[in-house]
């Protein structure tokens, strides 16, 4: 109870924050990492809060994962047409084997790139908490990823809508090439819609889209850790239970006709899960740590960031 009650202390500063004039920008979850780490850092971590900020870090973003699966219906899938779920899935594969194969040669730890190459492609801090619950990095190179991912997710967020019409996007492209290659699913709604409605629904659904991936890229992981050589009674399961439910619940939200309060109520509590997750992970950070890593992922970071904006927009112009 101790380390849980932290926690939510942590993430109540997180939301807290964002009313200060320039944090605004921030969500809560990066506003969470760093707070924990300043507390952690600076005060030190008590031993008695261990067991319930290890329950935050793992039991509760689980669930959290889970949840996001009320955002998703197939129907909405169906509404970018196959033509837009193709640029999705396509963006989404070709970034993610371009992130892993560059911190292959830059030399970046392979979970390290792993994890940046899930929040770039999929869904930013989500996809990165999903993906090493499979790759199973240090709890500072989780930290490491979430900041990096925000930072150019938010650039995304500022920068793409001064982009349209430079590239003579319309809003229905404007929209598919903000989904299709901003990190964060707060960070696509921002800019989707600052370019107007239409791109702004366009955007969302082509993001969520790429959230309802997040189940088949964890099981190919899954099964490539099993491959890689792990002895049998230390694999990872090729399944793992919370991206069936994920599909499940996605299944779900499809067939039945659920509360819009209901709805936002799920919303929030999930959100509020990842961001506790990840105040557990920022408490759990060592500063020193993070310097040892050095430059280099930060550049894996970037570069994986300008590959997907350019390959979404090529697809979104010319496929």
């Amino acid at each position: 109870m101790p380390g849980i009650v932290l926690v939510a202390m942590i993430t109540s500063v997180a939301y807290s924050a964002r009313g200060f004039s320039g944090l605004t920008l921030f969500s809560p979850m990066i506003l969470a990492v760093v707070a924990g780490m300043i507390y952690s850092n600076v005060l030190g971590m008590p031993a008695h809060a261990k067991a319930g900020i290890a329950f935050s870090q793992k039991r509760l973003l689980r669930f959290a994962i889970v949840l996001l699966g009320f955002q998703l219906t197939l129907g909405q899938v169906a509404g970018i047409g196959l033509g837009g779920v193709g640029i999705v899935a396509g963006t989404l594969g070709a970034t993610f084997l371009f992130t892993v194969t560059l911190g292959r040669l830059i030399g970046v730890d392979a979970k390290l790139a792993q994890l940046i190459a899930a929040g770039t492609s999929i869904c930013g801090a989500s996809a990165i908490v999903a993906t090493n619950i499979v790759t199973d990095a240090r709890d500072e190179d989780v930290t490491y990823a979430v900041a990096a991912i925000t930072l150019f997710g938010t650039i995304a967020m500022l920068g793409f809508p001064l982009l349209a019409p430079v590239f003579a996007l319309d809003q229905h492209a404007f929209g598919l090439w903000a989904g299709a290659s901003i990190h964060e699913v707060a960070q696509v709604i921002g800019a989707g819609f600052q370019n107007g409605t239409l791109s702004g629904e366009t955007a969302t659904v082509a993001k969520l889209t790429r959230v309802a991936m997040l189940a088949p890229m964890v099981v190919a992981l899954g099964l490539m850790a099993r491959r890689g050589g792990a002895d049998a009674s230390g694999a990872k399961p090729p399944m793992p239970w919370f991206v069936a439910a994920f599909v499940a619940v996605v299944a779900l939200n499809s067939l039945v006709a659920i509360p819009a309060q209901i709805h936002s109520a799920i919303a929030l509590a999930a959100q509020i899960m990842l961001t506790m997750g990840l105040a557990a992970m920022g408490l759990q950070a060592d500063i020193s740590e993070l310097r040892s890593r050095g430059l280099r992922p930060l550049l894996l970071a970037f570069s994986a960031f300008i590959f997907i904006g350019c390959f979404s927009l090529m697809l979104v112009k010319f496929a």
